[in-house]
């Protein structure tokens, strides 16, 4: 169901099932999946592609142009995978360089007044609160969760099923497993809660996650000799492996370390 009160371009490509409510503005060079629903005055923009099930909430903006000074008027993308659900007032901008994207994947749940800076990519089941904020060129591996206020800044990469509690400023990376807090932002434990919910790691790796984070934060020791120590004295999985790769390749260092 499209609204003769909506606006949508005909060049914009809409699937089957999509339901489009008054007053929503669909621009040129925009593809819109089955089943999605976009509700009153909301903007999808030129240069965004749209998954299937989404549901587009009033307000929100999606495919803004970048707030980056660099930003020339490249035809660029924002790319929105399946099933998400973006509230009201979200503003996603898209890139700011010819060929680059946004990306927001599957399944993310994007609270009021979230905004998604240019090259941000954000992977799947992710939950970002009530005005929450990343600056460009960020990324958020799967299963992180930003509470309400937070503000990641630009490049900062946020490690899966980590919880970054409200209210808190990030210019570092934030690794994995873990609860962040604080101003300055700091390690205050793993997130052993939502691990173990989960039903997808056992007792033992989660276990063994609490004793990396040991090694990193509460050994005393660099973080280059805390890594060399977890790979003598832990068991490797996935999660280590994942751990160890996350930490080894951050180049703006971790949260809590002089890394």
């Amino acid at each position: 169901m499209i609204s003769p009160l909506a606006f949508v371009n005909p060049d914009a490509k809409i699937g089957d099932g999509v339901t489009i409510h008054p007053f929503a503005y669909i621009d040129e060079n925009v593809e819109i999946g089955d089943n999605c629903t976009i509700m009153p005055y909301a903007s999808i923009l030129s240069g965004t592609r749209m998954g299937k099930g989404n549901i587009v909430y009033q307000g929100a903006i999606l495919g803004a142009t970048p707030q980056d000074f660099k930003f020339t008027g490249d035809s660029t993308e924002l790319e929105i995978g399946d099933n998400n659900v973006i509230r009201e007032k979200v503003i996603v901008n898209r890139a700011t360089y010819y060929g680059g994207k946004t990306v927001i994947g599957n399944g993310n749940f994007l609270l009021e007044g979230v905004h998604v800076a240019h090259d941000t990519r954000i992977s799947n089941n992710c939950v970002l609160g009530n005005g929450a904020k990343t600056a460009g060129n960020c990324i958020l591996d799967d299963q992180a969760i930003l509470g309400s206020g937070v503000i990641i800044k630009h490049g900062c990469h946020i490690g899966g099923w980590t919880l970054v509690r409200d209210g808190c400023r990030a210019s570092k990376d934030v690794p994995p497993f873990i609860v962040a807090a604080h101003n300055p932002i700091t390690y205050y434990g793993v997130n052993a809660i939502l691990l173990n919910k989960s039903g997808q790691f056992s007792e033992e790796i989660v276990d063994n996650i609490a004793k990396c984070y040991r090694q990193v934060y509460q050994s005393g020791t660099s973080v280059e000799n805390a890594l060399l120590n977890i790979k003598e004295l832990i068991p490797m999985s996935p999660a280590i492996e994942y751990l160890l790769r996350f930490i080894e390749s951050s180049e703006r260092g971790i949260i809590g370390t002089s890394m």
